[in-house]
């Protein structure tokens, strides 16, 4: 029987150091023409054909060197060398054409035959695939969420009915569209980042593009913001259908051969709980993949619009990064000592001597003299000193003087002493004019002390506690409120009526609250 072990896949045959080396064409010194020679290789595998002689490689070359300019004549190439070193790297495979072959020595060195190991081609295509990327590709893509959302749906309605197949296939290709948002997200943001710092050396780049970029990230956005929801409750709609059975039914079609049972399981699993990490978080509080997502277009947005603002001062005024730097190389170079090259450059990057390195301590004779930096306490600096460079006082010469205002104190002081009297005289009325039950209307003063006691006791109340009774004490008056369910009382002033809505009021007398006249020295 003949051996099916790993020889028998292509990829598994090379180790790390075998798949870091199809790379080297990308940096050898005849880089180019290598690229070229493996672009004729993929055009006639396009074709199907697969293996070609030194001849085909050179008539396919001539092909590509009548559309493509950049395309060098096979004529000037070294094309058994090229393809040699190839072989070497791993992205050809060489065999022997003995049907071209007339003696030995033909069939040794005239007529080998190449073609692309599955490993070469892989790099080959990821090359390309380098070479190739641009702005075009860096791109969000909004319309995805409404076959997400249908393909959901779909799942549900498979899961419910049983449909194995149906489920593997909805699953594999939500898991793929998720996948594909992930990464030209990705993508995207990355793009945005470079256009970002470039933007000095190339504006006209960023605004050829920029009213095209924001109507992007706002309709992306806007569609996010539609969609986010009704995902959630699609996803939460699948799992009602039964998890576990629509895990165990994709892992059943599934047609990898060399996977366990237990290993698709926990592979659909896995890629079921990124899926729902992404749309809908089993905690309510917790944000999923596409809040953060829709932040960082939000993000985004803003900080295109800081970008263009920028931009657009810079070409107005004339003066961006790169002038700047322009003249200041400029400065430098034309200078004429040393001395004033080490001026511009203490000027230009605010460089100076150190601000607390002559600052000593209050007390010169605490500290020893002999003490070294590591060993001496720290000098305390002062706060002008540290924010400004100046030292305390350092202004005028001398503190400033300090206002005092001793007369106007008093006048405030006396208008003070004289509020307090006037309130605890009206609030003295207070307990004749309500605690009796007489139906005497409370002067405007009375109101006023009254509303002040009111405003300090329900000040107090504590949430959750509503039949807590309220307290507050004041001008010699103590004012207590019992909750009273289905009551009112009300106060009549000059001014109208105070109808307290499900509370008692009662006031007493609280001498140890009252206002004591000041002592005066004779």
């Amino acid at each position: 029987m003949p051996n099916s072990g790993p020889a028998s896949f292509g990829l598994d045959d090379f180790g790390l150091d075998d798949r870091m080396r199809l790379f080297g064409y990308v940096t050898a010194d005849n880089r180019t023409a290598y690229l070229w020679v493996l672009r004729a290789f993929d055009a006639a595998r396009s074709s199907y054909h697969v293996v070609l002689h030194t001849s085909d490689v050179a008539a396919t070359l001539a092909g590509l060197a009548a559309t493509h300019p950049d395309c060098p004549e096979p004529a000037t190439l070294e094309l058994p060398r090229l393809l040699d070193a190839l072989v070497d790297w791993g992205v050809l495979d060489r065999s022997q054409d003995g049907a071209r072959a007339a003696t030995l020595a033909e069939y040794r060195n005239r007529h080998s035959v190449y073609q692309f190991t599955e490993a070469g081609y892989r790099a080959h295509r990821a090359v390309e695939g380098v070479l190739a990327a641009g702005l075009d590709d860096s791109t969000l893509s909004r319309l995805v969420f409404a076959d997400l959302l249908a393909d959901l749906k779909a799942l549900a309605t498979a899961n419910a009915a049983g449909d194995a197949e149906e489920v593997y296939r909805k699953l594999n290709r939500l898991d793929r569209a998720l996948a594909d948002v992930a990464e030209r997200a990705a993508r995207f943001y990355h793009m945005l980042g470079d256009l970002s710092r470039t933007h000095d050396v190339r504006p006209e780049v960023f605004l050829a593009h920029k009213d095209a970029l924001l109507a992007h990230l706002r309709d992306f956005h806007d569609e996010l913001q539609r969609y986010t929801p009704r995902l959630r409750e699609a996803v939460a709609e699948v799992e009602t259908t039964g998890l576990e059975r629509m895990v165990e039914a994709a892992a059943e079609a599934d047609e990898r051969l060399f996977a366990t049972p237990s290993e698709r399981i926990a592979d659909w699993q896995r890629r079921w709980s990124g899926l729902r990490s992404w749309l809908a978080p089993p905690e309510p509080d917790a944000l999923s993949e596409a809040d953060r997502l829709a932040g960082a277009t939000m993000a985004a947005i803003g900080d295109v619009l800081a970008l263009l603002r920028r931009v657009t001062e810079a070409r107005r005024g004339g003066v961006s990064r790169e002038s700047q730097l322009r003249h200041l190389a400029a400065w430098f170079t034309g200078i004429g000592s040393d001395e004033a090259a080490h001026a511009v450059f203490d000027l230009v990057f605010g460089l100076g001597a150190p601000r607390h390195v002559s600052v000593g301590y209050p007390d010169q004779e605490a500290i020893p003299s002999r003490l070294s930096w590591w060993e001496a306490p720290a000098v305390e600096l002062s706060r002008t000193l540290v924010q400004s460079g100046r030292m305390p006082g350092q202004g005028n010469g001398r503190p400033a003087r300090i206002e005092r205002a001793d007369s106007s104190r008093q006048i405030l002081r006396e208008r003070q002493i004289a509020e307090e009297h006037r309130q605890a005289s009206a609030a003295s009325g207070l307990v004749t004019a309500f605690g009796g039950g007489t139906a005497v209307p409370l002067d405007e003063a009375q109101a006023g002390a009254l509303r002040r006691l009111l405003d300090l006791a329900l000040s107090a109340r504590a949430a959750g506690r509503l039949d807590t009774p309220l307290a507050a004490a004041a001008f010699g008056i103590r004012l207590t409120l019992v909750p009273a369910s289905g009551q009112f009382t009300t106060v009549v002033t000059t001014g109208g009526r105070l109808h307290l809505d499900g509370y008692a009021l009662t006031l007493t007398t609280a001498e140890h609250t009252s206002a004591r006249p000041e002592s005066r020295s004779g």
